[in-house]
């Protein structure tokens, strides 16, 4: 060994610089010095430092070796190392630097969770949390032999109203679509033998502050083709749900009441109320 660098020490055998092993352009002659058993306090100048820099990248290189190890570039120059930049890439950001690009989201999700908080939004508008679907039923739900089923609904309600002397019942529409679940269920089941899945009032955002009331029943042994209107089948099916088991407790005027009226492939009318 005849020669050393000046910045790591590595031994070399000629005075070639740059150091193969730091890339420093610095060597001295490796003899021993009477005051190297002593430890050296003074400052060294070792020099300036260079390096080969990729003209594609960036990257740096101790060594003119091309190509470069990230993009496999040929054009590497001889530059000045320098250290300007390394107290700023060692910065760490604040958590305030970081969340503040997704403060936006934050408020929105914020917002969201306040309005479902409040129960101004229902979380039933959500996919996956609302009401579950009703099940496929045969026949009609909406309309059958002319006869709208859904104006049906509303009038029987108005027609329970007037039978009412000591209160009066609010129509619900999550009732409603609770008793829309359990009559297509039961059509269902009667008609094709499915088994849907049971369901209960809360899935539909039925919070009942008295005691719930259901009643299912088919009008008679009427068809839907022998009515005329939806006033005369309102008729029949008020009076059908007066003269239940249920029917003092419905005439009786519950806080809130839904039903739904589902016509077979049969004719048969089908019947779902639910109050609480």
């Amino acid at each position: 060994m005849k020669w050393r660098c000046t910045w790591c020490g590595e031994p070399h055998e000629e005075n070639d610089p740059p150091c193969r092993e730091c890339g420093h352009n610095s060597f001295e002659k490796a003899v021993v010095r009477e005051d190297e058993a002593e430890p050296r306090t003074e400052t060294v100048d070792t020099g300036t430092t260079y390096v080969w820099r990729c003209q594609d990248c960036g990257r740096d290189h101790v060594k003119n070796n091309p190509p470069c190890s990230r993009c496999n570039g040929h054009d590497l120059r001889k530059v000045e190392q320098r250290y300007d930049g390394v107290d700023r890439d060692l910065e760490v950001p604040g958590w305030l630097d970081v969340a503040k690009p997704y403060l936006p989201v934050f408020a929105v999700i914020g917002v969201v969770v306040l309005l479902f908080a409040t129960g101004i939004i229902s979380p039933s508008v959500l996919p996956g949390l609302g009401s579950p679907s009703p099940p496929d039923a045969p026949g009609e739900g909406t309309e059958a032999a002319g006869i709208d089923l859904e104006e049906t609904e509303l009038a029987v309600h108005e027609r329970l109203e007037g039978e009412r002397t000591d209160g009066s019942s609010a129509y619900d529409d999550d009732l409603a679509a609770f008793a829309e679940y359990q009559n297509r269920a039961l059509v269902a089941s009667e008609y094709d033998d499915a088994d849907p899945n049971p369901a209960d009032p809360g899935e539909f955002g039925v919070d009942c502050e008295a005691e719930f009331v259901g009643v299912q029943f088919a009008v008679g042994e009427s068809s839907i083709d022998d009515y005329d209107d939806e006033a005369a089948l309102a008729d029949d099916v008020a009076a059908a749900l007066a003269g239940t088991d249920d029917g003092d407790a419905i005439l009786a005027g519950p806080p809130g009441e839904g039903l739904d009226v589902h016509v077979g492939p049969d004719g048969t009318i089908h019947v779902v109320y639910a109050a609480c």
